[in-house]
């Protein structure tokens, strides 16, 4: 996994993580392999499910969700992470080849951010997805969150989070 670190005003500002998620392999590569390129953390998974362990666990700032696939498809597993307090806040993309009208406005009902229909263009999906972390940027969290397994750490509201507790610091603290 690719990890491009940059630095300002002696702080170390970490690349945007995104989640993959596809039933594919080779379409999860693919997207991997032109994220890593432009300099994001990348993690994947292959199903709903698996989608939303990981999520709770790497916490990523985007979830780049296909909306059919085995075990538990985009649309469930979106309402679960947006109802999950640890990660609802976590910008879901999904990427589909279904570009029904229904099927958009399904997900975009669940809490979708965006909606890409395949076939992917690598140069489109990076110029989206760099649009929304600069939306969420200036909304405050993106790089100035850090998470470490259960331990989140906000810079900007002087919160430290562990497990479902949360705890207000002193600005010179954090």
């Amino acid at each position: 996994m690719a990890s491009s670190h940059y630095f300002a005003k002696n702080q170390i500002i970490m690349p945007a993580k995104i989640l993959i998620v596809d039933d594919e392999p080779d379409i999860v590569e693919f997207i991997q392999y032109n994220l890593e390129r432009e300099g994001f953390d990348t993690e994947t998974a292959y199903n709903g499910e698996e989608a939303i362990a990981k999520a709770r666990s790497v916490r990523p700032d985007i979830i780049i969700l296909d909306v059919m696939m085995p075990v538990m498809d985009g649309i469930e597993a979106c309402r679960i992470i947006k109802e999950d307090e640890r990660i609802k806040n976590t910008f879901v993309v999904f990427l589909t080849a279904r570009s029904e009208e229904y099927s958009e406005l399904a997900g975009f009902e669940v809490g979708a951010d965006d909606y890409i229909s395949k076939p992917i263009k690598p140069r489109v999906l990076v110029s989206r997805l760099k649009a929304m972390l600069k939306r969420g940027s200036e909304n405050g969290d993106i790089g100035n969150v850090l998470t470490v397994q259960d331990l989140i750490i906000n810079r900007n509201s002087f919160n430290v989070q562990v497990d479902d507790k949360t705890i207000t610091m002193p600005k010179k603290r954090i």
